[in-house]
């Protein structure tokens, strides 16, 4: 028996090659793989050659990078962290033969999971198996996102997610999978009114489908307009609260011009260059903003008992059993067979074909 894996060889090189698979021994389980979604920011930046770790060595005890260390290299073996697959063996009590689960090992049609050592969630089945790719891993990320925001207007205090959007006036910045997903746990949780900002019509569109108000970039300075409608008082003007979901400094930049004086940004993006157009002399240092950075291996600090990946996931389940026919119907644009697999990482990485979210199917 063999697995094909999507491997990434060099920049914009992709292929598929077969590797055999280890059988199942004491205390493992085998899943065959039905879904494995894509993600734009990350495993794309491996197919460009951009992402900051073929540079350099991240040391997780310093919270460093050590640059000219690079801390992986060509070919990439392990792309993608949405997977969604059926448990075909097990040798373990943890988990039944049959049972469907997300889990997180990258594009490849099987696994062989140790329940010690990987991650696995088991989907409830009255949830469409293809949005399960959002479960383990992107979905928390956009969790742990309102999670960050709740952080930031009660600290320890927290209990529930809806505790830093719920009555606020929040805009997301970018359109894309994350930014969708963020803007409708927003909109679950009590936001008074969440706008989306994209200059891509397409994604406009799936986000005012989704339920949200929409302004593009483009169209004027969005600042002003998004200063214009929402007033708190004197001087007080714009977004309680922005989530940055475009990996892009400009995005940045944008998302502290939304900000009403001492808002906060909580950014989900993943840069991998410069930040020349972060002007921190302008609107952050004149309104007094703060900028959160929500990366999926931390939840905030005085929180990891209550509030852990597990409890993240379970609140993705809960928002996709109650907006999966929205998602399903305007943020998955396309499901692609897992054997053109390749030639869709390497359009995606080039821009030669652009969509919001796309799902490999097995």
């Amino acid at each position: 028996m063999s697995d094909r894996v999507i491997v990434v060889t060099a920049p914009e090189r992709v292929e598929i090659r077969e590797e055999e698979a280890p059988p199942v021994r004491e205390g493992t389980f085998r899943v065959a793989t039905l879904y494995s979604g894509v993600s734009a920011g990350t495993e794309l930046s491996y197919v460009k050659g951009t992402n900051p770790l073929l540079s350099a060595r991240f040391d997780r005890d310093l919270g460093l990078f050590e640059p000219d260390r690079p801390a992986e290299s060509y070919p990439v073996t392990r792309l993608g962290y949405m997977e969604v697959g059926r448990v075909t063996a097990s040798a373990t009590p943890a988990v039944a033969e049959g049972t469907l689960v997300a889990m997180a090992y990258g594009h490849r049609t099987g696994h062989l999971a140790d329940p010690l050592v990987d991650r696995w969630v088991p989907l409830p089945p009255d949830l469409d198996p293809m949005l399960g790719v959002y479960v383990a891993h992107a979905g928390p990320i956009c969790a742990n996102g309102l999670l960050h925001a709740a952080a930031d207007a009660f600290g320890p205090g927290v209990r529930s997610l809806g505790d830093g959007v719920r009555g606020r006036r929040v805009a997301v910045v970018g359109a894309g999978m994350i930014g969708l997903l963020t803007a409708l746990f927003a909109l679950r949780h009590g936001a008074e009114s969440v706008l989306v900002l994209d200059g891509t019509s397409r994604r406009r569109a799936v986000a005012e489908a989704l339920g949200c108000a929409v302004l593009d970039p483009a169209d004027g300075d969005p600042a002003v307009a998004v200063k214009s409608r929402w007033r708190r008082g004197p001087g007080d003007r714009g977004a309680d609260l922005v989530f940055q979901c475009r990996g892009q400094p400009s995005a940045l930049h944008l998302a502290m011009r939304l900000l009403r004086p001492q808002g906060t940004v909580i950014d989900l993006a993943f840069y991998q260059g410069g930040a020349d157009e972060v002007r921190l002399g302008e609107e952050f240092h004149h309104n007094g903003l703060s900028v959160r950075c929500a990366q999926i291996g931390r939840v905030p600090r005085g929180l990891e008992a209550t509030w852990d990946r597990e409890r993240l996931s379970a609140e993705t389940v809960s928002m996709v059993r109650e907006c999966g026919d929205g998602i399903r119907r305007h943020v998955v644009t396309a499901v692609v067979p897992f054997d053109k697999g390749p030639e869709l990482l390497r359009d995606l990485a080039t821009r030669a074909r652009q969509e919001v979210a796309t799902i490999l199917e097995c």
